[in-house]
């Protein structure tokens, strides 16, 4: 048989001398509940007591007897059972009473104690009267009630209803009645079992066990042994089971029969139950006449609290306390220890398990509970037992500061216990940053590759969760050289980054970051290339143009659904080529192509600008130097001797360094070196150190190549402003500092002339010395009257005058289009070659000749001008005359028909006359004048007009080659003089009749 280990949880607590003096009579029945005990006595009489056992008030709850009392739980309500007299004589009647304990009588009234709500006979004629020998009252929905009484008789009596208004119904169960010759079994015992709304009822007889469905009309009876038990042996326990005690053990019931038991040894007299534990009053195997009460801790296998005790009637439990009532009226009260009280016991004993089942029976906090597994790991670790130790340490995760065990697990000999814990540690997810770093050089220093696996890969079915920080992780397994995990978690937590740096850094496979990257969403595959374009396009230059080309036409397939992105707008939300220039710092050439092929694919991108500008200024760099493989003499180990001193070459590629085109190298058979791109890795061989070569990487730009640049950027100068564009699609001003920086006179030419800064185009020809060129460019840029501007001849005449070499034939050429538009004075020429020593006169003879001649011809035109403008005073003279004297008409024929002149006729002051018949109704002018008269006034109106043209006037002030001529043409016609009335007709009129003369 088990024996179980014997402790002192609960103590006695001091019963005063105040005892009420009704508990040491002989007490029928009790109850508590509600901060308050209730005892029935022989003398029918209903004591209460308060929580130092004194009495509060007492009542006479019948007249005969008290069998039975019960302390309600939801009401402060008091039902009893017992015996009353009636008016009958000699004859009584068991009634069942119902006390409203809020409701006290008042002092000086017929009756003292609380007010009796309702008393109800329990027997009637359709439920005989028999001895009660069990009694249970449950609570319903307040105020309904069902009253269980258990008969001798082998019945139950039910009342079910609201007793206090008698509204109620009533039922007979059959337990283990007389059948035939077998005599009834007593219902000594009953107990409520609620399983949701479903109310069970548990019987217990001398012979059976049964229980009873109330939610089933009639209920039915299940029988669960057949075996009984008495009265006192019978308690509900907290799990709502059914505890019965036999002599030869503890049996518990549950709503499908009969569970576990436990052997006890001795008969067992009374039970009782109290916060989890089992009370049970058992007679010592050896005396049967003495009793001991234990309390027993069931699911800790252990006896809570022992000690003898007298015959027991009743045990109450209420206050957080044990009342054990005895028969020969003694009292004993147990308390429970606290918590720290039971464990300091159990410490001093070592007994460290028993204190861990204890805390967590009781269901204490998890920091009490870790706080014992501490101890009891320190004293595992005390003695050693490593092992054990970390299994307790293992199991305060989350409560104790994991340092605490860290430290102790530090040493390299404990290095499995250590990584045991920190794997729970990540298992519970509380692990930070510093233990997954710990753990993983655990893993490294065991080169436990299965674990590390296991860590890295163990949860992918959990997607999206990690059990560790992803960043340490990544960067532990790379200092190990641990690349391949480190590159999984990086790309199974989205690292973008942390992925990338593997790929490229460590483990060199630059065609699959690109790949990885061609698949992220736009965004991020825009922002990864901006971070790590460069070192792609310094080992992959022509895939990462490429995938760039993508990005930003939009044909890359990354981060969309259907593979493709639309081609609409690519420059809205697609990344801007410019912003990946940084990226070919190292790699011009390749910077050059990638623009080349965007502009050819994006024809209205918004940053032609910045495009066009960098293109020049590639296109006009004086070199491109681009890295390469090359070949140096090392005198270093062979290829294959190295590879088997470190294997991890064969592997990996070493880590680069901030240039990403510094070189390293490997002796092959032939004693040299292939030198590619990447930081030399530290080798060492068992005679000497490999030598590192440094090459600086370029390669030499072919004059060809260089001259196919220059055509480059001449066509983009070109393409980039076309003849019918206000602006280019380049920064002019950028564009001619380049220009100048690198010499690039084609350019400087061509934006001059787009900028009709024609004396700057005339400078470049005049510094190179390139006559012919020169005086090409004037013919063509020369012309007034295509545009061009006609002064530059004189500057080519001047920087002619001016050279100190002889250029007649340039000279008589340029003197050509002088006299031809006459830009020059002579004098001024003459001036301005005289300052050239090496020039003869027969270079300007022929032209003095013209221009004497010319100006010859020009004296005589005035002259002749002159003398026609001196007919102005006869005019002046006759208008006197015409408005001072009178005029005298002689003609005696008429001017039109030559006939003789007779009335009636008119005259005109052209001194023409005419019959007035030959004129008709053109009588007011000449009509051999009036032509000519007419022609002036339209030329004078036709001045006028033109005179008020503003817009006219400047054009031809800004176009003309002698503005004040212009200026004195518009003066003449009248541009600053007041406009005049229209004046009569010159020729005007006398008209004579026969009774006028001539006037």
């Amino acid at each position: 048989m088990y024996q179980w280990r014997n402790f002192q949880f609960f103590e006695e607590k001091a019963v005063g001398g105040n005892v009420a003096e009704e508990l040491k009579e002989k007490v029928e029945c009790s109850t508590s509940g509600r901060g308050q005990i209730a005892v029935g006595t022989e003398d029918a009489s209903v004591h209460v007591l308060d929580r130092g056992l004194k009495l509060s008030y007492s009542f006479q709850a019948h007249s005969i007897n008290v069998q039975y009392i019960q302390q309600l739980k939801q009401r402060n309500m008091l039902v009893s059972v017992g015996e009353d007299d009636t008016s009958t004589p000699r004859v009584t009647a068991v009634h069942l009473k119902m006390w409203d304990l809020d409701k006290i009588q008042p002092e000086g009234s017929s009756t003292t104690g609380p007010a009796c709500v309702r008393s109800l006979k329990i027997f009637a004629p359709k439920f005989p009267e028999a001895k009660i020998t069990s009694f249970l009252v449950f609570e319903e929905a307040p105020p309904i009630l069902l009253v269980c009484i258990g008969l001798e008789t082998g019945y139950i009596y039910c009342i079910r209803g609201d007793v206090a208004r008698e509204r109620v119904s009533r039922l007979r169960l059959q337990v283990d009645p007389a059948v035939d010759n077998q005599p009834a079994s007593p219902v000594t015992g009953l107990g409520f079992r609620v399983d949701g709304a479903i109310l069970q009822l548990f019987a217990v007889s001398t012979t059976s066990v049964n229980l009873f469905d109330m939610h089933q009309q009639p209920p039915q009876k299940h029988v669960l042994d057949m075996l009984g038990g008495e009265g006192q042996n019978m308690t509900m326990s907290d799990n709502q089971e059914l505890v019965v005690g036999r002599p030869e053990a503890v049996y518990f019931y549950e709503a499908d029969g009969r569970g576990p038991c436990w052997a006890f040894d001795g008969e067992k007299r009374y039970l009782g139950w109290f916060r989890g534990y089992l009370l049970a009053v058992t007679a010592t195997p050896k005396k049967a006449s003495k009793n001991v009460f234990n309390i027993y801790d069931l699911k800790n296998k252990l006896i809570a609290y022992s000690v003898p005790i007298g015959d027991v009637s009743h045990i109450l439990c209420e206050w957080g306390s044990i009342t054990v009532l005895t028969k020969d009226q003694k009292i004993l009260c147990v308390a429970e220890k606290d918590m720290g009280s039971k464990l300091a016991m159990l410490f001093k004993k070592n007994l460290y398990t028993v204190a861990i089942n204890l805390v967590q029976s009781q269901h204490a906090d998890a920091a009490a509970t870790a706080e014992v597994m501490r101890k009891y790991g320190d004293h595992l670790y005390e003695k050693q037992n490593y092992g054990e130790a970390m299994q307790q340490y293992i199991r305060t995760i989350g409560q104790l500061e994991p340092s605490y065990v860290i430290q102790k697990f530090l040493d390299a000999q404990q290095i499995h216990n250590l990584t045991n814990y920190l794997e729970k540690l990540h298992e519970k997810g509380l692990a930070t940053a510093d233990h997954t770093t710990l753990l993983l050089n655990c893993y490294t220093k065991l080169k436990d590759v299965s674990k590390l696996d296991e860590f890295i890969k163990g949860d992918e079915s959990r997607e999206g969760e990690h059990r560790f920080d992803v960043e340490t992780a990544v960067r532990v397994c790379r200092a190990a050289g641990y690349y391949q995990h480190a590159l999984y978690v990086a790309k199974r937590a989205g690292e973008h980054e942390s992925y990338l740096k593997i790929l490229l850094e460590d483990l060199g496979r630059y065609e699959e970051a690109l790949q990885y990257i061609s698949s992220l969403p736009l965004y991020e595959e825009a922002v990864t290339l901006k971070q790590y374009g460069k070192t792609l396009v310094g080992h992959k230059p022509a895939e990462t143009t490429a995938a760039l080309m993508k990005l930003c036409t939009g044909s890359s397939s990354g981060g969309t659904e259907n593979g493709s992105q639309s081609n609409s707008g690519p420059g809205n939300l697609l990344p801007s080529p410019v912003d990946f220039v940084h990226v070919f710092i190292d790699q011009p050439k390749w910077l050059m192509k990638f623009f080349e092929q965007y502009v050819e694919t994006v024809k209205d991108s918004l940053a032609h600008l910045e495009i066009h500008n960098t293109l020049l200024e590639l296109y006009l760099s004086e070199d491109l130097r681009t890295p390469v493989l090359t070949e140096v003499v090392s005198e270093a180990p062979s290829v294959k001797e190295t590879l088997k001193e470190s294997p991890s070459l064969k592997e990996t590629s070493p880590v680069k360094e901030n240039d990403p085109f510094a070189t390293w190298g490997l002796k092959s058979k032939s004693s040299k070196t292939i030198v590619m791109n990447g930081t030399p890795p530290k080798i060492r061989t068992k005679e000497k150190p490999v030598p590192i070569v440094v090459v600086p990487p370029v390669e030499k730009e072919s004059p060809e190549e260089r001259e196919e640049r220059l055509k480059k950027a001449l066509g983009l100068l070109k393409n980039g402003w076309g003849p019918h564009e206000q602006q280019p699609r380049y920064d002019v001003d950028l564009a001619l500092v380049l220009c100048q920086m690198h010499n690039f006179r084609d350019g400087l030419l061509f934006l001059y002339e787009k900028m009709k800064l024609y004396k700057e185009v005339m400078v470049v020809y005049m510094k190179d010395g390139d006559y012919q060129g020169l005086i090409s460019c004037c013919k063509r840029l020369g012309d007034a009257s295509r545009g061009g501007d006609s002064s530059i001849w004189s500057d080519v005449l001047t920087y002619f005058g001016e050279r100190g070499e002889d250029c007649s034939k340039e000279v008589k050429e340029v003197l050509v289009y002088i006299e031809r538009d006459n830009l020059l004075p002579p004098l001024i020429v003459l001036q301005k070659l005289a300052k050239n020593a090496t020039l003869t006169l027969s270079v300007v003879k022929d032209y003095i000749a013209r221009q004497i001649q010319q100006e010859t011809r020009y004296i005589d035109e005035d002259r002749r001008a002159i003398e026609k403008y001196q007919e102005t005073s006869t005019m002046r003279a006759e208008v006197h005359e015409l408005k001072t004297n009178a005029r005298i008409f002689q003609l005696s024929k008429c001017t039109a028909c030559t006939s003789v002149l007779d009335l009636p006729a008119i005259h005109f002051l052209c001194m023409h006359s005419f019959h007035q018949r030959c004129l008709g109704d053109n009588e007011k002018e000449c009509p051999i004048c009036a032509p000519a008269y007419r022609h002036v006034l339209d030329l004078k109106r036709n001045l006028e007009q033109n005179a008020g043209d503003h817009d006219t006037f400047f054009q031809l002030v800004r176009n003309s080659e002698d503005g004040f001529s212009v200026i004195a043409d518009y003066f003449g016609r009248g541009i600053f003089s007041k406009p005049e009335k229209p004046s009569s007709p010159a020729n005007g009129l006398v008209r004579t009749s026969t009774n006028s003369s001539f006037a």
